[in-house]
């Protein structure tokens, strides 16, 4: 017998020793759950007791007193001042309003981008899904400035990035409406006198 038990601690103390499992810390065992519910209403108590406005603003006095007493220290955060530049950067790309500023930007451009004679004589008026919206003077102005609309979309493209203006609808003057007072005959042929 005692052979064996040498031979058993010469196996566990070997280089392929395997540690024995430490003893099992025992487990609390679980509060008997009882029928009459008393134990859900507690519980119910206690979460409400902290959700109460006494108890909130509790809370909220206790979380200003950590956030009173930090200091910045040398490095930057959100608290210390901010340049103006950066801080209106950060709203404008809060709200997305980067491609509208550039747009209105090319629009105060505009006679540097298409040339002062024809900026004289058309201007842009709006520009949503990648149309641009360009009123001439006159409808001779307008043909001009269909023939201009590749080079013109090439050069705002140029400014605004690559497939930003994909289309120029070119519209002709606001002509005088010939419709006097409330009502019209539809279908009339308008006034026939005007034109001699």
């Amino acid at each position: 017998m005692k052979d064996e038990d040498e031979d058993q601690t010469a196996e566990a103390t070997g280089p392929e020793a395997v540690p024995p499992d430490p003893p099992a810390l025992p487990v609390p065992p679980e509060p008997p759950h009882l029928d009459d519910g008393l134990d859900l209403a507690r519980a119910l108590t206690r979460a409400t007791a902290r959700s109460t406005p006494m108890a909130r603003r509790k809370q909220r006095t206790r979380d200003t007193r950590t956030t009173r007493g930090r200091v910045s220290g040398s490095h930057p955060d959100e608290r210390d001042p901010q340049l103006l530049d950066a801080t209106v950067g950060r709203l404008v790309d809060d709200h997305g309003w980067d491609l509208d500023l550039r747009v209105h930007g090319v629009f105060g451009r505009w006679p540097e981008l298409v040339g002062a004679e024809v900026a004289q004589h058309c201007t842009p008026e709006s520009f949503a899904d990648g149309k641009l919206l360009v009123r001439t003077d006159s409808t001779a102005w307008a043909t001009q400035l269909k023939l201009l609309a590749p080079t013109v979309v090439r050069r705002l493209n140029e400014e605004l990035g690559h497939g930003t203006v994909a289309l120029i609808e070119v519209v002709g003057p606001h002509l005088p409406s010939w419709k006097k007072g409330p009502r019209s005959v539809r279908d009339g042929r308008g006034p026939r006198d005007t034109y001699g």
